[in-house]
């Protein structure tokens, strides 16, 4: 065999220890967690009958309705907020600023406690018909502030100081030539801010969105505080009796990582909705490469 010439560059193939050394270190320590969990003091054969009880069916369900209806209030007053606080009146843009300062910075879980203990401070709620001797609402806030009002109120006024920053960074980064050239078209402010830039602002708006609502789901474990019969709530309902704590807690997890997935799919789906002319080529949904693996092969088609 010749021997190389001098000066010529010699290929050494490298040797990643490292990524060997780290994969053996987290192998080890998956069997160590297996075998751990294998040999504890758990239950594992009750968890699917309580996957199906009745009490964690109703605390699934309601962990669904105060998610779903939190994050609508949420967005609702994100909007409005967001659109507020790039006002040029100092008043409407101090409000809103005031607003997003106070409910992101107090925990949500002290909000939910004030909310159901307003009783305290207010006996009453009114709400009158201006002009007249009578109210739209005029109610004991005992019986106002339910459980279920408390965390509507709680969950949804924190979501909409968060997502009033999403829509902001949203319509801004719309390019303001487009809001030029629909008011060259006579649009006003508000048709404008509705068929112009929220519609291409749902591209950054989408994402973070979906984060929010996966979020919600979880966080509105805290309602358990207020005695708000969700599924954390439900499940401490029954372990307090059974004193089965390990095997219900998992039990909820597995239906949090469902919602969760669920959620998700969902959100995926509408990213690639709205991303639709911002890219050349979208990448196949895991069902399109499916249906494109079992399609048969065209025949007569080959040269």
């Amino acid at each position: 065999m010749a021997a190389a010439p001098a000066g010529a560059v010699r290929v050494v193939p490298v040797r990643h220890w490292g990524r060997w050394v780290a994969a053996v270190i987290v192998a080890a320590l998956t069997v160590a967690l297996v075998l751990g969990l294998a040999h504890a003091k758990i239950a594992y054969s009750t968890i699917p009958d309580y996957l199906h009880n009745h009490l964690i069916l109703v605390g699934l369900r309601n962990t669904i309705v105060i998610s779903v209806l939190a994050q609508a209030i949420g967005i609702a007053l994100g909007v409005i907020f967001a659109v507020m606080r790039l006002s040029k009146n100092p008043v409407v843009s101090s409000v809103s600023w005031f607003y997003i300062w106070f409910f992101r910075g107090t925990p949500v879980l002290v909000q939910l406690v004030i909310w159901f203990n307003l009783a305290l401070a207010f006996s009453t709620i009114s709400i009158p018909i201006p002009f007249t001797d009578h109210f739209i609402l005029h109610e004991s806030m005992n019986a106002f502030m339910t459980p279920f009002m408390a965390a509507l109120l709680g969950l949804g006024l924190n979501e909409g100081a968060y997502m009033a920053e999403i829509v902001r960074a949203g319509i801004i980064s719309v390019d303001e030539g487009q809001t030029e050239a629909a008011a060259a078209l006579g649009m006003t402010r508000t048709l404008t801010m509705r068929r112009v830039v929220l519609p291409q602002a749902m591209r950054v708006i989408i994402p973070p969105t979906g984060n929010e609502f996966i979020n919600m789901l979880k966080t509105s474990s805290l309602a358990a505080i207020i005695t708000y019969g969700e599924l954390f709530q439900k499940a401490q309902v029954i372990y307090s009796a059974k004193l089965n704590n390990i095997e219900l807690l998992f039990t909820i997890s597995i239906w949090y990582l469902f919602l969760t997935s669920v959620a998700t799919i969902v959100q995926y789906y509408i990213e690639r909705r709205y991303a639709r002319g911002s890219a050349r080529a979208l990448p196949d949904t895991p069902f399109q490469k499916l249906r494109k693996n079992l399609r048969p092969p065209r025949m007569g088609m080959a040269r």
